[in-house]
């Protein structure tokens, strides 16, 4: 044997929406971290895992019937309606094969091999006046907590409302409900 069959083989996972672009007229901008590209994920647009909550909180904040279920051109026909976009922070990861369902934000956080320039994209939403990051905790994340404090350092440079929320994953809850339809009226 010789020193590569001991070496791990790494697999590149690009970002599921990779190809989205938030509405020109997006006034508010829900940033994530990261939404692979596999099998096994099957989320067919952003926060779209089935423990993830946020097109229950969501359309809940607005008074809208959930769209936990809905197909993905109903989630972009009412993001589009309340002026609402999506960007990740993440868009590929490098990890060991056989690794790759493993979606946990400090798992990923020191295998990205691409950042989305997410302040770009702030920088390009002229209607912009909020911008939620679907986080408040960052213990064992520390590129992801770098990536997002320059992003609230640009918006408060810029004027734009920036705002830590709740993970919408995991449970679902009223204290959850409320602080999502606070932020969202």
């Amino acid at each position: 044997m010789n020193l590569e069959d001991f070496s791990l083989k790494m697999v590149r996972i690009k970002h599921r929406c990779r190809d989205y672009k938030p509405d020109p007229a997006t006034e508010i901008l829900i940033i994530g971290t990261f939404n692979p590209d596999t099998d096994h994920n099957s989320a067919d647009f952003f926060y779209g895992r089935p423990k993830n909550h946020l097109w229950t909180l969501l359309p809940a904040a607005y008074n809208e019937p959930y769209l936990k279920k809905a197909h993905k051109d109903d989630k972009i026909a009412f993001i589009k309606k309340h002026k609402i976009g999506f960007a990740d922070l993440i868009s590929e990861i490098s990890v060991p094969e056989n690794t790759e369902t493993d979606y946990r934000d400090s798992f990923i956080d020191d295998k990205v091999s691409a950042w989305n320039d997410v302040i770009s994209q702030i920088s390009s939403l002229k209607k912009l006046k909020k911008v939620c990051f679907t986080r408040k905790t960052f213990s064992e994340i520390p590129n992801i907590r770098k990536k997002i404090e320059e992003i609230r350092s640009y918006c408060e440079e810029k004027g734009i409302y920036f705002q830590y929320l709740i993970t919408p994953a995991r449970i679902y809850s009223a204290d959850k409900q409320n602080e999502w339809s606070i932020c969202f009226n």
